[in-house]
């Protein structure tokens, strides 16, 4: 007689990751017909029939729930890039189907992500893409401007294997930045930039590979983590290196 299996199937979701799913896309949904500041997270508890208490549980509060959301498109976007990455060594082909699939994935987002760009613009605020809390969705949307670059037929100097694809990520950025105000039919402006912007990035990668020009990469890149928020880096502090300069 088969031993009894009183648990859940094997990769099926537990009821606590049923009820996580649950309020997520019930705020999703809430965000995009009454706006991001007119919901509250009463109102997405009882919309989702969970207690209020049961809310917070899964997300301490509303920029909880768009870091859900954050970390859900990069990992449906992770998976929607394996066909093209599998497939192709060209750089430019790779970067040019990695772009076009994240656009495909936002798409039913596009108006969503308007309303509360004025939240994630702010600097201080968790909603941004640079913040603390979005590191973790950063982290996975840098890997995979990795894998694009390692697995290309370009060849890159070992001192630009790290820096490139940062650089990448914040290209892709910019094409984020110019789709939320994309009014095109289908946001086509914005699949024309993400292709004319993986050409000039693998036009960029190929001339980096003249040693003349990697101090300059070098430079952007450095510029980039000294200033930007969530980029940063431990900086030395200039008074101890100016006293150094004078007792050195």
């Amino acid at each position: 007689m088969p031993a009894k299996n009183d648990g859940p199937e094997a990769g099926s979701p537990t009821k606590s990751e049923q009820t996580r799913a649950l309020i997520l896309e019930t705020a999703m949904r809430m965000f995009q017909e009454r706006g991001y500041d007119k919901t509250t997270m009463r109102a997405i508890a009882t919309e989702a029939g969970v207690s209020v208490g049961n809310a917070y549980y899964y997300f301490a509060g509303k920029e909880h729930l768009i870091q859900g959301f954050y970390d859900r498109i990069a990992a449906e976007h992770q998976v929607a890039v394996r066909e093209v990455l599998d497939r192709e060594t060209d750089l430019e082909a790779r970067l040019a189907g990695v772009l076009t699939a994240w656009l495909d994935i936002a798409k039913p987002y596009h108006e969503f992500a308007v309303q509360f760009f004025k939240n994630a613009a702010d600097p201080d605020s968790p909603l941004s893409p640079f913040s603390p809390e979005s590191e973790h969705a950063r982290e996975q949307a840098i890997s995979v401007h990795r894998e694009v670059l390692a697995g290309s037929k370009s060849k890159v100097a070992p001192e630009l294997r790290d820096v490139l694809p940062e650089l990448m990520w914040l290209s892709q950025m910019g094409l984020v930045l110019y789709w939320v105000f994309d009014r095109t039919e289908g946001r086509e402006r914005s699949y024309r930039l993400a292709r004319r912007g993986a050409r000039l990035t693998a036009r960029g990668v190929a001339l980096a590979r003249f040693r003349v020009l990697r101090p300059l990469v070098l430079e952007v890149h450095e510029l980039f983590t000294d200033f930007l928020p969530g980029m940063t880096k431990a900086l030395p502090d200039p008074g101890a290196r100016a006293h150094r300069d004078e007792t050195g």
